[in-house]
């Protein structure tokens, strides 16, 4: 491999993560999800016996 002069290499390495990380995590955040969970009810539904008609 060649012997290459890192600072130029390294100014871009850095230039570019610095964009990564302020530009795209605010419009990957900005997504909203089209199924929004919602809350359930902590009552229990009122079940009936189920009847065997061959018991």
């Amino acid at each position: 491999m060649p012997q290459l002069n890192p600072a130029p290499w390294f100014a871009i390495l850095v230039f570019s993560w610095g964009v990564f990380l302020t530009i795209l995590p605010p419009k990957v955040m900005a997504h909203k999800y089209p199924n929004e969970p919602t809350l359930q009810s902590t009552e229990k539904p009122q079940t009936d016996p189920w009847t065997w008609p061959w018991y």
